[in-house]
């Protein structure tokens, strides 16, 4: 057990920030959030971290010669701050090598489906087609794949006949936001 010491944690995310949300919202955090990170200049969530004070980095990737060139960077600003862990939440990009070996095992991801079911983009969408009765949400470490590391917890989700996009996203959300400061709870806390 982690005795006193929190851990650092940055966020990276691409987009409105509601699983940033449910993390800075919880109220028994045994660690703390020291950095947002996003790729997307006008996400919702960067205003979401000014709100809880939590220093950003925005980065536009194509201002840089390659992925490595914006990965040492942002490994610099990471290092400057002393995060130990990497949450991913909404984060629309794949992590390269650079970032990969630095935290190795320390980099986790949320996934909206029962993993390996429907990975990649739009796994809401792909469970629907598919009409399934059940998908959920999945969280991993991330390694090089495309939602492939392995997986940490998941939960399941009943997928209604009478379920739309937006209904059965909600009832995801609505997991992800339970499940995601629980597991970065037990995670930061071993």
């Amino acid at each position: 057990m982690n005795m006193g010491k929190r851990a650092n944690v940055a966020v990276f995310a691409s987009g409105t920030g509601s699983n940033f949300d449910a993390i800075m919202s919880s109220p028994d955090r045994n660690f703390d959030v020291v950095r947002l990170v996003s790729d997307k200049p006008k996400a919702h969530v960067i205003g979401k971290a000014a709100s809880f004070g939590i220093q950003t980095i925005v980065f536009n990737p194509s201002e840089y010669e390659d992925k490595v060139a914006y990965e040492e960077e942002l490994l610099d600003q990471l290092k400057k701050a002393r995060v130990e862990w990497i949450v991913l939440a909404g984060y629309m990009r794949v992590i390269g090598k650079t970032i990969l070996d630095a935290y190795e095992g320390k980099i986790i991801n949320i996934h909206p489906s029962l993993l390996p079911s429907f990975p990649g983009i739009d796994a809401i969408g792909q469970a629907l087609e598919a009409g399934v009765k059940v998908s959920g949400v999945t969280i991993h470490y991330v390694d090089e794949g495309i939602d492939t590391g392995e997986i940490i917890a998941q939960e399941a989700v009943t997928v209604f006949p009478h379920d739309t996009r937006e209904s059965f996203q909600r009832r995801i959300q609505q997991v992800e936001h339970k499940l995601y400061p629980q597991v970065l709870n037990k995670l930061t806390a071993e």
